[in-house]
């Protein structure tokens, strides 16, 4: 590995001028002459790895200029009369790097390959996205023929838990002449991934640079002034990490502390390897930095201040009013600093001259209301001149828009944003809208930009201030705290080279802000790279294929989570050996002259065992039941839960009897939706009466729920009361078998008593040796399979996979043992998502059979579409009765799928989401977008993005081999349905 720095003594200084001189006459000289700037030494050092015939990982900053060497390798390609493939995570990315390289290489040697995107797909460059070359491997493309060079930009996406297992099949399956340009993020074990490369790629060297070549200052915003994060000039670099000299351990060492016994002697060296590789990472070290004792002193006024409003002069009304607050919500935080205004903070940074800004709002609507509370405060950041020419490109890039979806999509105010020099960047937005976003603060002519952390994942938009209006961001379950690493990710793009002589990262004030916990974000670079990788059904089948099952089981073997797996197992063995040193120790304390202490502890543990199991097996019974008396409602059923979150009367509106626990969905006495589940009810229930649901009833309608509420209530009036039952003297159906356990725990305790070493004097202190001794057995034991668990992992995953497709019939295995492809297995060959197989078994029982073009989009978007938790709710009427049949037979795969899954110990395939069926079908009708998207939260930029990916669906269903002619032409004639006005439109060229 190497690290660059930045200090050289005279002799190295000489010798790099004697390189220098002699790659004058190489590739990378004439590269370098062709650049209107000097490469920087990890650039160079990078390209000449590539020029020796060796794959390099580079990681560095963002902003620091990794791309060069990407670049470098497209050169290296073109000269060479080979191909080169550029990589992205996203689209975005690919549509911008490919009009970058157009411009540089000519749009005639440069193509592009998205998902609902193909140009020129045969030129000697082609960006593509990581998926996309992926399938092609699968495929066995012929497009692969001359490929010598790949180029993974963000290959750090690697970690992602969704898609990053392609980065690794993909790294994995390329020919081993290819060589692999990998271009990351800095992350904090660089070189365990290196490692890896090494060993499933060949020579690979790694490149690490911790260096911004912009300086970034790290500021508070605090009212409308800014102030220095730290105290003293401390920039990036200077508060960055260290990479002392680390002694590292002898290979031959760290191999013998892992036992034989507990991992095989090929994965004690794999093992050894990558954790030698590792130790000077471990041994970095930051220096001593001093934050602002300004800041520190702000922190403490305003906590003190709390204090005293809590605790001091309140008086006895202010208390009361606390007393009241809804218990939800913490007492409001108070400031001594009035928080400034979104405008206001723009005003200040323009002030300071530190526009271009991008401001991360963790929130699409935040973001939007940020632009539209600048235009109502009246807001301007752009010349007369620069207004001319951003209405103008804003006019030329939407001409093709449909005028009737301009109002839905919220063009106008848009529009005028952007005039001013301010806008929004989400992914709720439509990807033309974007796109223009990203040209126009490219060019310098939009000043303001406020966006989601998306905008941090790839494109391509530096700025000369960051600003973080908050530290915490909702993740989909909670608020949390963001990391460091996606602290160094969002602020990393503050400061263009070659424009701004240095770039700011602003955090705004806020009530409760800790300048030292700032401060600790910033001086951190944690952000390590782990494995997402997991055998799925798609890859399992397609590798045995190609391979044969024995080998894709050694293909798996080699991924970087089963490399990662090995290295932990090296600690986890150490630990081991430790602890039976102290097991050791424990036994002998806990020796009794009377007789043998062990025993006697093996009866006490197993006593406590049984009375614990007794009364788990109480709660199970319990659970049991009421769960049998939730399927036994239907709707119409008015129940009465006793205490809880929905506690009172509720009527019941709909169940799913496909569900794997039922949570039927009900409507409350204070006319709310829930679902009720099992953890919601003390014991079982029963309904107290029953009401008519009327046919017209929508639970949209807040009306309608007014009215079915009153209904209930009458209806409970009307029925006598009845009496409680009294679940604590229930004993829920356990019978014989509680008198069992009540038994076996009566013998123990005979036994106990029976024991020589019961009448012993100091039998309580030798029963605290032996519990010691039991919860260390007991973890030690749990470490022993860990171990066990973590070797072979993704091979032992990858034959369950085989054990679910043999079971539906996609393997066949012949009477010598081979494994073969069935007819239905090299259908699922040609199917990539995450519902691979639930797609290929629902085609398999018909469910496209009866459909029409309009239909079958509408049933390809429960596939792909993935609903917020808060928006999922009742089962849609269906649009037609060919498309209830097609959903039935979905959801019931779907529910088989889910318990084979269950039982052989596999990730569980997500449910079919039915929320977008409407929406689709309606588009697919011909409808306006206007139309489409009335009554639904979605947002316009959300349907394209989901309508792209059913086309994406839809065109791997008409390419699949064997499929009936007339179902291709059906698949075909949906993507043209679903493939127009906003959906089709695309600003790439």
């Amino acid at each position: 590995m190497s690290s660059i720095s930045g200090s050289q003594s005279p002799s190295d200084r000489y010798q790099a001028a004697a390189h220098r001189a002699a790659e004058a006459k190489t590739y990378l000289g004439a590269f370098a002459r062709s650049l209107d700037f000097e490469l920087d030494d990890f650039q160079r050092e990078a390209c000449r790895s590539l020029q020796e015939g060796r794959g390099v990982l580079v990681a560095a900053p963002t902003g620091a200029g990794k791309t060069i060497v990407g670049e470098f390798a497209i050169y290296l390609a073109l000269e060479r009369g080979l191909k080169a493939f550029y990589t992205t995570p996203i689209k975005a990315l690919s549509n911008q790097k490919f009009s970058e390289l157009a411009a540089k290489y000519g749009s005639a040697n440069v193509g592009l390959l998205t998902g609902d995107t193909t140009i020129n797909g045969e030129a000697p460059v082609v960006v593509m996205t990581t998926e996309v070359l992926r399938n092609m491997l699968y495929a066995d493309s012929e497009t692969l023929g001359d490929l010598g060079f790949v180029v993974m930009d963000e290959v750090h996406y690697l970690a992602d838990r969704f898609r990053g297992a392609v980065w690794e099949e993909v790294i994995i399956h390329l020919p081993s002449e290819v060589q692999v340009a990998s271009l990351s993020a800095t992350v904090s074990n660089a070189e365990e991934f290196g490692a890896w490369l090494d060993t499933v790629r060949g020579d690979t060297d790694v490149i690490v640079s911790e260096h911004r070549p912009v300086p970034l200052w790290q500021h508070v915003m605090v009212g409308r002034e800014i102030v220095d994060l730290f105290a003293g000039d401390t920039t990036f670099d200077e508060i960055a990490p260290q990479i002392p000299d680390t002694e590292v351990p002898d290979l031959s060492d760290v191999e013998d502390a892992v036992d034989e016994a507990v991992l095989p002697a090929e994965s004690r060296k794999i093992a050894a390897k990558s954790l030698v590789t590792s130790t000077a990472r471990q041994a970095v070290t930051g220096p001593e930095f001093e934050v602002n004792p300004d800041l520190l002193a702000m922190a403490r006024s305003e906590s003190r201040m709390n204090f005293n409003g809590r605790f001091g002069h309140g008086g006895r009304s202010r208390r009361r009013q606390d007393r009241y607050r809804d218990e939800r919500q913490s007492p409001e935080q108070r400031s001594p600093v009035r928080k400034a205004s979104r405008p206001q903070v723009i005003e200040s940074l323009n002030r300071q001259g530190l526009l271009p800004a991008i401001t991360f709002i963790f929130s699409r609507a935040g973001c939007d209301a940020a632009v539209a509370q600048c235009a109502a405060s009246g807001l301007w950041l752009t010349t007369e001149r620069e207004q001319q020419i951003i209405a103008q490109r804003v006019d030329e890039a939407s001409h093709e828009i449909p005028a009737d979806d301009l109002d839905v999509l919220g063009f106008w105010g848009w529009r005028d944003g952007l005039i001013r020099g301010f806008a929004a960047h989400h992914a709720g937005m439509l990807p033309t809208f974007k796109e223009v976003v990203e040209k126009l603060f490219a060019d310098g002519l939009v000043k303001a930009v406020f966006a989601t952390e998306t905008l941090a994942l790839g494109v391509n938009m530096p700025a000369r201030c960051v600003v973080l209006e908050k530290l915490e961001k909702f993740n989909g379950e909670a608020h949390v705290n963001i990391t460091a690493g996606e602290y160094t990710q969002l602020t990393g793009r503050a400061g263009r080279r070659g424009i701004d002589v240095e770039g700011h990262a602003v955090v705004l004030w806020q009530p409760g802000t800790d300048p030292a916990a700032v401060a600790g974000l910033a001086s951190r670079r944690t952000y390590p790279l782990n494995s997402s990788f997991t055998p799925t059904y798609n890859m399992s089948i397609n590798l045995i294929a190609q391979f044969g099952r024995v080998r894709a089981r050694e293909i798996l073997e080699s991924s970087f989570a089963q490399f990662q797996a090995d290295r932990s197992v090296v600690g986890l063995a150490r630990q081991v050996r430790g602890r039976e040193e102290s097991l050791a120790g424990y036994a002998k304390s806990m020796e009794c002259h009377l007789g043998d202490f062990t025993e006697y502890a093996r009866l006490r543990r197993e006593l406590s065992d049984a009375e614990q199991f007794a009364a788990r097996d109480h709660q199970r019974a319990r659970k049991s039941r009421v769960a049998d008396s939730l399927t036994r409602l239907i709707p119409g059923d008015v129940i009465t839960v006793s205490s809880g979150r929905l506690a009172g009367h509720a009527v019941v509106l709909d169940v799913d009897p496909n569900a794997r626990e039922p949570r039927p969905s009900v409507l409350t006495s204070d006319n709310q939706l829930r679902r009720i589940g099992v953890h919601d009810l003390d014991g079982p229930i029963s309904p107290v009466t029953r009401i008519r649901i009327p046919k017209s009833f929508n639970a949209k309608v807040p009306k309608s729920r007014r009215d079915l509420a009153a209904s209930m209530r009458n209806a409970i009036s009307d029925e006598a009361p009845r009496a409680r039952r009294n679940s604590r003297h229930e004993d829920f159906g356990l019978g014989s078998r509680a008198q069992d356990q009540e038994q076996k725990i009566t013998e123990l305790r005979r036994a106990l008593r029976a024991h020589p070493c019961h009448g012993c004097s100091e039998r309580e202190d030798h029963a605290r040796w032996g519990e010691r001794w039991w919860k260390l057995r007991k973890e030690t034991d749990g470490l022993v399979r860990q171990i066990q668990s973590r070797t072979n992992t993704i091979a032992k995953t990858f034959d369950r996979v085989c054990d679910v497709l043999s079971a539906y019939g996609y393997l066949e295995t012949d009477d010598a043992g081979k494994v073969t492809i069935s007819t239905d297995g090299q259908r699922l060959r040609r199917i990539y998502g995450e519902k691979d197989l639930l797609i290929s078994q629902s085609i398999r029982r018909g469910a496209i059979n009866d459909l029409d073009a309009a239909e079958l989009a509408s049933l390809a978007s429960t596939l792909v579409y993935q609903a917020k938790r808060e928006d999922r709710g009742l089962r849609p009427r269906m649009p037609s009765v060919a498309l209830e049949t097609a959903v039935d037979i979905v959801v019931r795969e779907w529910s088989q799928l889910e318990d084979i899954e269950e039982q052989n110990r596999l990730p569980l395939t997500g449910e079919p989401e039915l929320g977008l069926m409407w929406p689709m079908y309606k588009w697919a009708k011909g409808r306006h977008l206007q139309d489409v998207l009335s009554g639904t939260d979605l947002a316009a930029g959300d349907f394209v993005r989901w309508a792209k990916q059913v086309v994406d669906l839809l065109d791997q269903l008409a390419k699949i081999p064997q499929l009936d002619p007339r179902l291709a032409r059906i698949c075909r004639e949906s993507i043209d349905l679903v493939r127009r006005g906003v959906v089709a439109y695309s600003t790439v060229a």
